[in-house]
């Protein structure tokens, strides 16, 4: 999409931020008029879509315009957003395992800026499931990269936890 529809969704989500009071009802239609500018078929509509559904409380519905969104091609670092908010709406409907194999792969993926959020959402899948010791290694080793003092120790307390009980 064009430069002038990325900033107009961007403004209409730092309203929807800013203004946590909004209507989630009011904030959907903005997104969907928006959305309704999109050419048919456009993987942005329905990942845009999702994101308001989950940003206002209605993960279950979110689940398969995520699911949709990534079917039709959403690439890159949407893409990467998309699967990480989509193993948090799966873990919010009960479905955790689900998340935990969606994020699991990403451990492996290019680095960027999302490496910690698909740590904390995978932490959090996993502790729906009652693996914490998994989950908080992974918090852990994420917390490491960003401490002043106390890396080598926080990374090794990490790989530690995530080792099987003796």
């Amino acid at each position: 999409m064009d430069d002038d529809w990325e900033k107009r969704t961007a403004a209409a989500w730092a309203d929807f931020e800013d203004r946590p009071d909004q209507d989630g009802a009011r904030f959907r239609a903005r997104i969907d008029a928006l959305v309704a500018e999109l050419p048919d078929g456009s993987p942005l509509g329905p990942f845009e879509r999702a994101c308001a559904f989950d940003s206002t409380g209605h993960s279950d519905r979110a689940v398969p315009l995520y699911r949709e969104a990534l079917a039709r091609g959403l690439g890159g670092y949407r893409a990467r957003r998309a699967r990480i908010q989509l193993a948090s709406s799966l873990r919010n409907t009960g479905r955790a395992e689900e998340g935990v194999a969606l994020l699991t792969p990403e451990l492996d993926a290019p680095s960027d800026e999302l490496d910690d959020a698909v740590r904390a959402v995978l932490a959090l899948c996993l502790s729906s499931l009652g693996r914490d010791r998994e989950g908080l290694s992974l918090v852990l080793g994420a917390l490491a990269g960003h401490l002043p003092r106390y890396r080598r120790s926080m990374a090794a307390y990490a790989r530690r936890l995530a080792e099987p009980e003796a």
